[in-house]
């Protein structure tokens, strides 16, 4: 059902995506959640996966949809939208580096239309809560407050005092799949049954 120059093509940009990553930047960063579905993906694609497709759907969708629209604003109007995607204008941050960034264009397109073929699995919005459910905790414990990945250290830079910065972790877990996965997960059911 899925091509057989998607798969090899997208594999060979999320493999040399991870290497250089792995390279330039600290281990923790593959946790946010949208490098955690750039690998996913590949499986998902090879194995033809109604559910994985699904369930990383249901996790980035909205997020991509900020990060594409505080991208192209910027870039478009030269107007800070978001902190998002500040690191893709930061000039010393070599132009190579942040051109792999680009997966964030393409990725949630690719997904919406591996729905749209594999179909849309009733499991994702568990399966991805649950994903979150472990993501997030490992992503507070093992990764330096100042990188702030998934914001699992508040929304001011990770600057927010311990306790504080659990009851905004518990928050985080709780209100993630509310906000983010349930509409996603009620849109995507709607329109691929």
């Amino acid at each position: 059902m899925i091509p057989l120059w998607l798969k090899i093509s997208y594999t060979l940009v999320a493999v040399i995506t991870a290497a250089v990553y792995a390279v330039k930047y600290p281990p923790g960063n593959f946790l946010w959640f949208s490098d955690i579905a750039l690998v996913l993906t590949v499986p998902a694609l090879w194995l033809e996966s109604g559910l994985l497709s699904s369930m990383i759907a249901v996790g980035v969708l909205i997020p991509e949809a900020f990060w594409n629209i505080s991208y192209f604003g910027r870039l478009c109007t030269g107007k800070r939208l978001s902190g998002l995607t500040d690191y893709m204008f930061d000039e010393r941050k070599p132009l190579y580096l942040r051109a792999l960034s680009l997966f964030h264009v393409f990725l949630p397109v690719l997904l919406v239309w591996m729905v749209a073929r594999l179909g849309y699995a009733q499991q994702a919005l568990f399966a991805q809560t649950v994903l979150a459910w472990i993501v997030l905790p490992l992503t507070y414990w093992l990764t330096d407050r100042a990188m702030n990945v998934n914001w699992v250290f508040g929304t001011d830079g990770g600057q927010r005092k311990r306790m504080l910065a659990l009851v905004h972790l518990g928050l985080l877990m709780v209100g993630l799949p509310l906000l983010a996965y349930v509409p996603t997960h009620l849109l995507l059911q709607a329109l691929f049954r």
